[in-house]
């Protein structure tokens, strides 16, 4: 209906320019120059067509307007003009319900035809019953062209819209189902712009769905590392003859990276740090689990069964490839001495005086990884120490920490001269002073989470 009257209304005014056209050249060629008459009439041949585009373009509008918002066909545009500001599927269902059920009186069915799941349905009996499902689910489930398609009353596709009783919109997945019993009298013009709108709906829920879940899921994570922290000691507990002090600065929000400090009696601290193999909620739930295993084994100074403990419980969680590599030890102040089993940690030490300057001793492992391989007979090491002895147990993104040349800080003289140089500092001045360096060496380009822990014997 609206292609055959714009194509009256264009005929029309075609009609009355040609006939003025006619009319002016006969008055103008008998008045002057054959060449000058030519080319006033291409002058005014070319004006009258500026001025019948522009009377068409006028006209078209009246015309859409009668047949597109006013007829029939305006139901759809008001579900367009609706489609346009939906934002969620509930702005959907919302024009679904007051324009096409209570304007239009027709039945709407929204499914996903991957799942076979119906997303939204009139309430009637047409878009309740199983059957229907049945009939669409047989007759469409293999339809993977996008487009609109037109059905005939039962329920199959056809060419010849006269005979349609409903019609779908095909993006992706989703199906959505307008059953209507006078769907010929819907001018053909409106379907075109009514599946751009919805495809450009389902693609903007798809975004909005997913900044959301993107926003919810940035909030639980950012309440999981709150959690994290709560693990960790905020405080050093205050230990007779013992300095203490840690930093930890994870790469995300959640790390694998973690360290305590508890004091067993008034001579004797446990003192723990580990990292535990990859990264994100599952390295977070293996760090609370060995955290825990640790504060709740009654004998703490056993350290071999604390080893077998904590490797039980990770292997007891199944995920096949977490582990931990860890620095556990007891420092005992009475006897000067730190007992300690070494999990393949790679960086703890212990830095003394010596005559010309500090020394530093490497606390070598002793231990394989804990948590993914049997463990062979772990053995517990001892080291004496002695008053200004510091310990410093560190993750290693402190020693692989690399600067543009990709040269790692750990194998640096600039890494064991600051260790060196702020040896005789407090515990919390020596740990300010290597994560300056860290953050300084990398250019505050981190690759790993840096966690540090050192306990200084004061002298």
């Amino acid at each position: 209906m609206l292609k055959i009257r714009r194509r009256l209304c264009l005929l029309v005014i075609d009609s009355i320019v040609g006939i003025i056209f006619i009319l002016l050249c006969f008055f103008l060629l008998p008045l002057g120059h054959f060449i000058f008459s030519v080319v006033c009439s291409v002058l005014i041949f070319i004006a009258l067509q500026l001025a019948g585009e522009a009377v068409a373009k006028h006209f078209f509008s009246k015309i859409d307007d009668k047949v597109l918002k006013e007829g029939t066909t305006g139901i759809l545009s008001d579900f367009i003009l609706k489609l346009r500001f939906c934002y969620s599927l509930e702005d959907l269902f919302a024009a679904c319900g007051t324009v096409l059920e209570m304007e239009g009186d027709c039945s709407v069915l929204f499914v996903d035809n991957n799942t076979n799941y119906v997303i939204y349905n009139s309430p009637n009996k047409l878009t309740c019953t199983p059957e229907t499902m049945d009939v669409l689910r047989i007759n469409f489930g293999d339809l993977e062209s996008d487009g609109i398609y037109f059905l005939d009353s039962n329920f199959g596709l056809t060419t010849e819209y006269k005979s349609t009783r409903g019609f779908f919109l095909v993006s992706g997945s989703h199906h959505l189902y307008v059953f209507c019993r006078y769907t010929r009298l819907f001018d053909k013009v409106i379907y075109d712009t009514l599946f751009e709108e919805y495809a450009r709906f389902l693609n903007r829920e798809s975004i909005i769905s997913n900044l959301t879940e993107i926003t919810q899921l940035s909030r639980e994570w950012a309440m999981l590392a709150d959690v994290q922290k709560a693990f960790l000691p905020t405080v050093m507990p205050e230990v007779q003859r013992l300095e203490l002090a840690s930093y930890f600065r994870p790469l995300v929000n959640v790390s694998g990276d973690y360290y305590t400090v508890l004091p067993l009696d008034e001579h004797k601290t446990l003192v723990m740090l580990g990292d535990v193999s990859g990264k994100g909620l599952a390295a977070a739930l293996v760090m609370g689990l060995v955290l825990n295993t640790v504060k709740i084994v009654q004998d703490k100074e056993d350290l071999v069964g604390l080893i077998y403990s904590v490797d039980r419980a990770i292997k007891n969680m199944k995920l096949q490839d977490k582990y931990t590599v860890l620095f556990i030890g007891i420092i005992d102040t009475n006897k000067m001495s730190i007992r300690y089993i070494n999990a393949s940690m790679s960086d703890p030490i212990i830095v003394t005086r010596s005559p010309d300057g500090y020394r530093i001793k490497p606390l070598a492992s002793n231990c394989s990884l804990v948590g993914i391989i049997d463990l062979e007979d772990v053995m517990v090491a001892e080291q004496k120490l002695f008053r200004g002895d510091l310990i410093l147990m560190a993750s290693d993104g402190v020693s692989e920490a690399m600067d543009k040349d990709g040269v790692e800080l750990g194998t640096t003289d600039l890494y064991l001269g600051t260790i060196k140089n702020s040896a005789n500092k407090s515990a919390s001045n020596f740990v300010n002073d290597i994560a300056g360096l860290v953050m300084s060496y990398c250019d505050a380009n981190l690759r790993d989470d840096v966690t540090m822990l050192v306990a200084k014997v004061e002298g």
